[in-house]
């Protein structure tokens, strides 16, 4: 059995639910065969959002590490290749923090790949018919802080784990006008299955070789 780790954030910016943990959730209820999951809700914070991460993961051991968090105005999954080690908060996390320009890990790298087969999830996720894209930015703001930090944490703490960070888009909840685009928690959660049955039978170093690039 592959043990999985996913986690999702809770609600901020005034949001009363986040979709990355509702499908973080549903995933770990009902996961896919051959595989153990557990959903672990990370704080919407800098610095202690990476400090329970690396709890969780030390708690659950797993193989395979999945981060999940809220893109809103993106219209499908999208996984992201690669956390940058800068903190440049837009707007202030849970805790009232805004750090500007500060790096997720002083003197670390200054930026680590998802070690996913990130095009390979991607194809997944479309086969289950959600739709989905490969990222090249995950943000500046906590999401991005979680990525790089996982990046960091299994180059120099888990190197036993395999891992990487993926967006979600906003529930229809959170957008009742119609205005944005949305997908349930549901069908996001049927499709991180399928990556997550993709992510734990391909190594990075055998990703599909086709085109997910992007001009801007």
């Amino acid at each position: 059995m592959t043990r999985v780790l996913i986690t999702g954030f809770a609600p901020f910016g005034g949001e009363s639910v986040n979709p990355s943990w509702q499908a973080a959730f549903l995933v770990a209820a009902e996961p896919p065969a051959g595989l153990t999951v557990t959903a672990v809700e990370l704080p919407c914070v800098f610095g202690e959002s990476v400090d329970a991460l690396r709890d969780a993961i030390r708690a659950s051991t797993p193989d395979l590490v999945i981060c999940l968090g809220q893109a809103g105005g993106r219209p499908g999954v999208t996984v992201e290749r690669i956390g940058i080690n800068i903190d440049d908060a837009r707007i202030p996390d849970n805790a009232g923090d805004r750090p500007i320009d500060e790096p997720v890990v002083p003197g670390a790298p200054a930026a680590y790949f998802s070690t996913l087969p990130v095009k390979a999830c991607v194809a997944a996720l479309r086969e289950a018919g959600v739709p989905a894209a490969v990222s090249n930015t995950a943000g500046t703001f906590v999401c991005n802080h979680v990525a790089y930090g996982l990046g960091h944490l299994i180059a120099t703490e888990f190197p036993h784990a395999r891992g990487g960070f993926v967006h979600v888009p906003w529930s229809p909840e959170q957008v009742t006008d119609g205005t944005a685009p949305a997908l349930p928690p549901a069908t996001v959660a049927h499709g991180l299955r399928a990556l997550l049955v993709t992510a734990a039978g391909t190594p990075a170093d055998q990703d599909l070789k086709v085109t997910e690039g992007a001009t801007h």
